[in-house]
């Protein structure tokens, strides 16, 4: 190990979150016999399904694929019981992967991280946490999350309001009682979709207060059956097959052939097909859907018919059909409901784009033309993506490098791993991966694996600094912004490209070229000797 027995708090990597990367990561790396410390700022694992807990969160991928894959037996021992996996299972899975690999012990919880500082002259890192305890290791993974900084929207009056103020994003753990109450939802990005249907059936009233609308895919969740499971785990080692290369890291690929090469009935009965197997298939129903505008119109005129046969109301409809994006380039919703919701007598949408938000009051929103009168405020507006969790720590790396300066004008990065000005410092599905383009899970894998062998390699070299070339990551970033523009992608105001927060630069942050294309580009950087990182003894 790089710490000694005289330095019993000095470890050799502290890992910094307890979601899915995170624990994968701590795991791996007392595997590879590494003095590894946790630290989570909540009070227990679970990472983003710790946090949120709202009624209706769902994931997107299915279940058996949103799952670990790096441990047979715990493949073919856990049972899931639905296709789309609600927030519940979800984290009794980290739970039982936390316990039946004894990861808790590892981890400090309630450490809050605030400060990450590293020493040019010993090349160690002090991480330090809002409980005022400090904590020094050879090397820092930030497993943060991507969708992990909350946003309060910056609203006249929003500190003024007396009724019950909740989170989507924080939502309590014994729940919330909303029955016979007025509630307002502002935000109708995955998570406002996911939670209005529930609200609507419990609440008095429900106002959406709906500023950018979003499409959404029904979810045809239901339980997998005995069958089904069965021939899911007699088949795990080929659906993982399929994933490890495959541009989402799902064994669900898009067709081969253009959307404008096929008869309008075959175009049909594919957008049909993908649109009934719900989730993200929607998303890659054609190779070219996101890149050429002709393609990405079938679709969307495909959605919108669908979308528009559920509500009753017409000019209801031309309010929740988005019309200021390509299908896609902001991602696709799913729903248990979700539109349907409108045709209740006790929900109401407000469209503020044409009626704004004025103030926040102590009883209610007053908006351009009426006051709406509200017992309980549900804020689902969303997060400060990708580099939000990182901005929000001080971290200070070598020759006086400060992140937030080195990102002033937009992250650069080398594969995402590595920032130039901070050695032994790595950052997990971060800007410059496929990130949330891909399943969070394998990616997590793939991702931490390669972090940990590159420690070993310094461990086994005697290397003491590891620090990502400062020309690898300009020509990294100009890479990932070449193959965005190749997309639609860059023509939404969309959270990939941090358009949701006030000043933040605009870029497209996620790597969009595929998470196979990307793999391929790490396992080359490993296999020859990491050339893009310069490495110091």
């Amino acid at each position: 190990m790089f710490a000694s027995a005289e330095q019993a708090s000095q470890y050799d990597v502290i890992i910094i979150g307890a979601g899915f990367a995170g624990l994968y990561g701590v795991h791996q790396a007392a595997r590879a016999g590494l003095n590894v410390l946790g630290l989570e700022a909540g009070e227990d694992v679970g990472g983003t399904w710790f946090w949120n807990r709202y009624p209706g969160a769902r994931c997107d991928v299915e279940s058996v694929d949103y799952s670990y894959s790096f441990d047979e037996e715990l493949q073919q021992s856990w049972t899931w019981t639905e296709r789309f996996a609600a927030q519940p299972e979800i984290l009794a899975y980290i739970n039982h992967v936390a316990d039946r690999f004894e990861l808790r012990p590892r981890y400090r919880f309630g450490q809050s991280v605030t400060a990450a500082h590293f020493d040019d002259e010993t090349s160690l890192w002090t991480v330090h946490s809002a409980s005022g305890d400090e904590f020094r290791s050879r090397f820092v993974v930030f497993a943060t999350g991507c969708l992990s900084a909350p946003i309060k929207p910056n609203i006249p009056g929003v500190e003024t309001f007396a009724g019950e103020e909740l989170f989507t994003a924080r939502w309590p753990e014994e729940g919330a009682s909303l029955a016979g109450k007025r509630v307002g939802v502002i935000g109708t990005g995955s998570s406002g979709i996911q939670v209005s249907p529930i609200i609507a059936r419990q609440a008095e009233a429900l106002t959406v207060f709906q500023r950018s609308a979003n499409f959404s895919v029904p979810v045809p969740n239901r339980p997998w059956t005995v069958q089904e499971q069965e021939q899911i785990r007699a088949t795990y080692p080929q659906r993982r097959a399929k994933s490890y290369y495959a541009p989402a890291a799902t064994p669900h690929p898009s067709l081969q052939t253009k959307a404008l090469e096929l008869s309008a009935q075959e175009r049909e009965e594919a957008m049909e097909d993908r649109w009934n197997g719900g989730g993200v298939l929607f998303n890659k129903v054609f190779p070219d859907q996101n890149s050429d505008m002709a393609a990405n119109d079938l679709v969307r005129d495909f959605a919108v018919a669908k979308i528009r046969a559920k509500i009753y109301d017409p000019a209801v409809a031309d309010d929740l059909i988005a019309t200021d994006h390509p299908i896609g380039t902001k991602r696709i919703c799913t729903d248990s409901g979700y539109y349907e919701m409108f045709n209740r007598p006790n929900v109401t949408l407000v469209n503020l784009r044409r009626e704004p938000i004025e103030e926040i009051t102590p009883t209610g929103i007053r908006t351009a033309d009426k006051f709406i009168e509200i017992d309980t405020l549900v804020y689902a507006t969303g997060f400060d993506a990708m580099t939000g969790a990182l901005l929000r720590i001080d971290i200070q790396g070598a020759r006086d490098s400060h992140l937030r300066d080195t990102w002033a004008d937009g992250p650069v990065t080398y594969l995402g791993f590595g920032i130039h000005g901070f050695p032994n410092m790595f950052s997990i599905n971060s800007v410059g991966t496929p990130s949330v383009m891909a399943n969070m899970v394998l990616h997590s894998e793939q991702q931490l694996d390669w972090v940990i062998d590159l420690i070993e390699h310094c461990r086994a070299q005697g290397i003491r600094q590891v620090e990502a070339r400062e020309e690898a990551a300009a020509k990294w970033t100009d890479h990932l912004m070449e193959v965005a523009e190749g997309t639609l992608f860059v023509k939404a105001n969309s959270w990939y490209m941090g358009a949701n927060i006030e000043g933040k630069k605009r870029v497209f942050m996620p790597y969009i070229g595929g998470f196979g294309n990307y793999r391929r580009f790490c396992d080359e950087e490993r296999d020859n000797g990491y050339p893009s990182f310069e490495l110091t003894t």
